[in-house]
């Protein structure tokens, strides 16, 4: 072998490992296991805000388990709804101060996902029981 063959060997070597190859459902659901699955997404946040990114921009947002990762939740919506998701985008909601009488108090704290759904893809929350 020449040093041409060598490094284009090596090339082709490290193109086949950084690409990253598709998932079906059925696969993710083995990797995660359907029970942790289903435990994922907790429910769906209606609110203005919400309907609002739902309309303009195919995302939908939803109350996630506090240690749920992002492909956690691709695969719980995926599984869940029969659809394919194009991104997931995670942040953590700080639980708010609250006063029982003289006592302070504080809500939970709970983690958001907002969901991206691939083009021509819909959730119908009515329909879905």
């Amino acid at each position: 072998m020449n040093a041409k063959t060598v490094s284009e060997a090596k090339k082709a070597a490290e193109k086949k490992k950084t690409e990253k190859k598709p998932q079906n459902a059925a696969a993710t659901a083995r990797r995660f296991g359907v029970d942790r699955l289903m435990n994922v997404v907790l429910a769906p946040v209606v609110s203005e805000k919400s309907t609002f990114v739902a309309d303009k921009s195919r995302q939908y947002v939803f109350r996630v388990a506090d240690d749920a990762t992002k492909p956690q939740i691709r695969a719980a919506v995926e599984l869940m709804f029969k659809i394919k998701v194009e991104g997931v985008t995670v942040l953590n909601v700080k639980g708010k101060e609250r006063r029982f009488g003289r006592t302070i108090g504080r809500k939970r704290s709970w983690k958001k996902a907002y969901v991206r759904l691939a083009e021509g893809q819909e959730i119908n929350f009515a329909a879905t029981q």
